[in-house]
């Protein structure tokens, strides 16, 4: 049994927050992000499996983890329409239901600021990656702005995390990849949504030696 996960009034909030945000560009994003993949992939916090729809053909078995009950759900729901198998499981990143080198690629998508431990989160996702083998990374960070990473901070002190499931917003997730033992490979930095209240995000893969 994985740690109790259990953030009943974001996870309805998320739910409708993520279908509006695909509606308004973020597909595009994750049809980057998952472009090219194939074999067996672990997603790592699924949310309500919006991924799901986006895997290409070559990809032969999605192993979704999610372990907050109504997005699991939700997650359920959605494998059920996704193009290639998709078996969602209850788990937590730090602790991921996969034998060693078992996967040939790993998704971390809008999950790594929320993880209680970006680095045991990362070592588990090296751990299931066959050598070789890919991390696909879509990622909000901390702000390049000195003003804007301020108000981050002070965000992060107070409601951010209580308010949105444990999400941070001051996360330098693209140094903790290659803190990792990850090789990046390539990675990009834009805004989302375009415009003045947007957050940083990157987007991009990372290799396992």
């Amino acid at each position: 049994m994985s740690p109790k996960v259990h953030h009943p009034l974001f996870a309805r909030f998320y739910n409708r927050f993520t279908k509006r945000e695909d509606e308004h560009g973020n597909a595009e994003n994750r049809e980057e992000l998952l472009a090219g993949l194939s074999g067996r992939v672990v997603e790592v916090g699924t949310g309500i499996g919006s991924n799901f729809a986006h895997y290409p053909a070559g990809v032969t078995e999605v192993v979704a983890v999610e372990p907050e009950p109504y997005l699991r759900t939700k997650s359920e729901e959605s494998a059920t329409r996704a193009p290639v198998p998709v078996t969602v499981v209850d788990g937590v990143a730090d602790a991921l239901p996969l034998e060693d080198a078992s996967v040939d690629a790993a998704v971390a998508s809008l999950v790594l600021c929320s993880v209680p431990d970006q680095a045991a989160a990362l070592a588990e996702m090296r751990r299931v990656i066959r050598p070789g083998g890919e991390l696909r990374f879509y990622e909000h960070v901390i702000s390049n702005s000195a003003s804007r990473r301020r108000l981050q901070r002070v965000m992060d002190a107070t409601i951010r995390p209580r308010m949105a499931g444990g999400c941070h917003m001051t996360r330098d997730t693209r140094g903790e990849i290659e803190k990792a033992g990850f090789i990046l490979q390539r990675s990009r930095r834009f805004q989302f949504p375009p415009g003045t209240i947007g957050l940083p995000h990157i987007l991009g893969s990372a290799r396992r030696p």
